[in-house]
């Protein structure tokens, strides 16, 4: 007896949807005049929420490998959106934090990225979320395991 995920790419599905999804954020932040990619915007979203992420912690919030998480970091200390400071208690750890001017374009660009949240989820309910969720939350334990 077959599988169901055995003829059918699951993967395949949601790895095209976010790449539309991306793609959508990507061209409304250039239409916005933001010199922004959405790997920048993902590290600025956790900074907002987690201010003063080590660079390591911030890896495993995005799922970005260390040298890509170090990169954009160096782009966005570059930019002035976000600084990095040297840890109380460990001296060579570095802890990350928006500056005033990350803050300001946090603001203005989460209106765009609800934009594209609300537009993507459609007239979906939230019993449709909570069955995503749950369904998305099973394959990404299927492979944390």
């Amino acid at each position: 007896m077959t599988h169901p995920s055995d003829e059918r790419a699951y993967f395949f599905k949601i790895d095209t949807t976010v790449k539309k999804i991306r793609n959508a954020l990507q061209k409304r932040f250039n239409e916005a005049g933001f010199d922004l990619t959405v790997d920048q915007w993902v590290v600025i979203d956790h900074l907002h929420k987690h201010a003063g992420a080590s660079q390591n912690v911030l890896s495993e919030m995005t799922t970005k490998d260390a040298p890509t998480i170090t990169r954009i970091i160096d782009l966005l200390v570059k930019k002035n959106l976000v600084e990095r400071r040297m840890d109380g208690d460990d001296r060579r750890k570095f802890n990350i934090f928006l500056t005033p001017s990350g803050d300001l374009l946090f603001e203005q660009a989460l209106p765009l990225v609800q934009e594209i949240r609300r537009q993507g989820w459609g007239s979906l309910s939230h019993d449709d979320y909570a069955h995503f969720v749950r369904i998305m939350d099973s394959i990404y334990q299927n492979f944390s395991e």
